[in-house]
């Protein structure tokens, strides 16, 4: 009995490690307040789009208006995160997209708002998520050390995906009693949390490695970049975790574009049951990343594995029409999604040497996320022109493909490592 209780106390421990770090305590705090308004936000402008225009295209085009900025300039926020202090970095960012929150609140409470608003808005976001989202990613390491970084990224996976179930849900509930505009004003007041927890930090307690000089013509930028570039391309797990999830990323991953309409369309709900969706789903992805943070060090083969969970799921999904059903079907495809992310995210951050860290991010999460904007159009044409069930049913089968070649790849990976082993000793 002594045993058991001291394996579990263990696990305890070793899922809760990051927490030892004051300044990551205060990150996880801040976060977990302002994640949940991101959250709300997003279900409410889904909602709020699709009653401007009554089409799912919309869904899709605001969706890669957002995006695409991270697809352009991704890489160079990734530089940004190399070259210039983290967390005054991250304070400004902040800043501007409380703002934002701020002016779509003022638009939409005075009944001006048109989609047109809402693009433009979801532009200037993106902008500021090209430097934030690499940034934030490399930061991680700065807050816990090398060390504990698997579990740092694994709890950050599981309060964003905690903020999944509470912010939809939380939305849903909001909009059906005061209306849209509220959710726009809860997320602005949210930033406050986060900025207050960077400015508390102790620079100090900071992990910061040597920073980089910055560049200084348009040939070092090119140069500085292309470094990234290629640790990717000559690091076959990093390559791995970076292709599989581009493409279930672009195909699997439009919750945004695709669940708004199977709520309403499909489902018959309105915007709470909406919020239940995201909600559900958002269940299944922090059943995932508790998952990941309490079991130590993540296996890799979750990367395909998880992948194909999605797409089958997703397959599943294209053919319930009842609501009720649809709930669980939904964590499981929240399931496969962290499990493949959270995983990809951890594996790369393992591999890539501090002073890379920020522009091998940078390529991560320019793929990851700057795929939607090409994603959101894609599914979001197939919605709206075959049906959003069809929308499903491709996005499931390029989710399966690809997490059974990645499952494939990484056994070569394997196989070629194992290979090149004995060589190497035979050499030294």
């Amino acid at each position: 009995m002594s045993g058991a209780r001291s394996s579990a106390s263990r696990t305890l421990h070793h899922g809760a490690r990051a927490f030892g770090h004051r300044n990551y305590r205060l990150f996880f705090a801040g976060q977990a307040i302002s994640v949940v308004g991101t959250w709300m936000q997003q279900v409410a402008q889904g909602w709020l789009v699709l009653e401007l225009t009554n089409d799912p295209i919309y869904l899709g085009l605001v969706s890669a208006i957002a995006f695409l900025p991270v697809l352009i300039l991704g890489l160079f926020g990734g530089l940004v995160a190399d070259a210039l202090p983290k967390r005054q970095t991250l304070i400004a960012t902040q800043v501007v997209q409380m703002f934002l929150a701020f002016v779509l609140f003022g638009l939409a409470v005075t009944h001006n708002v048109q989609v047109w608003h809402i693009l433009v808005l979801a532009g200037l976001l993106g902008i500021t998520n090209a430097v934030d989202m690499p940034t934030r990613q490399a930061f991680a390491v700065e807050m816990v050390g090398r060390e504990d970084i698997p579990n740092a990224v694994a709890l950050n996976s599981a309060l964003f995906n905690a903020a999944r179930i509470i912010g939809p849900a939380f939305a849903g509930l909001a909009i059906g009693a005061f209306g849209i505009p509220i959710a726009f004003l809860l997320n602005g007041l949210s930033f406050s949390a986060v900025i207050a927890a960077y400015w508390l930090m102790r620079q100090g307690d900071l992990h910061t490695p040597p920073r980089r000089p910055r560049p200084g013509s348009v040939r070092e930028v090119g140069h500085t970049l292309a470094e990234g570039l290629r640790y990717v391309r000559r690091t076959p797990v990093v390559l791995l975790a970076t292709v599989i999830v581009g493409i279930v990323s672009t195909f699997g991953m439009n919750f945004g574009v695709i669940v708004p309409t199977l709520a309403r369309d499909v489902l018959h709900t309105d915007a709470a049951g909406y919020g239940f969706l995201m909600a559900a789903t958002g269940i299944g992805s922090l059943t995932s990343a508790l998952g990941i943070a309490f079991s130590g060090r993540p296996r890799v083969a979750l990367i395909g594995i998880g992948a194909t969970v999605l797409g089958a799921a997703l397959i599943v999904a294209a053919t319930i029409g009842i609501f009720w059903l649809a709930l669980p079907v939904m964590a499981v495809i929240g399931f496969g999604a962290i499990a493949m992310a959270a995983t990809a995210n951890t594996t790369i951050q393992m591999a890539v040497p501090d002073e890379l860290r920020g522009r091998v991010i940078s390529v991560y999460t320019t793929v990851f996320v700057g795929s939607t904007p090409i994603g959101g159009l894609l599914m979001g044409g197939i919605a709206s022109r075959f049906g959003v069930q069809a929308s499903l049913l491709v996005g499931g089968i390029a989710c399966v493909i690809a997490g059974l070649v990645g499952v494939v790849w990484l056994r070569r990976i394997r196989a070629d490592e194992a290979a090149a082993r004995p060589v190497r000793a035979t050499a030294s």
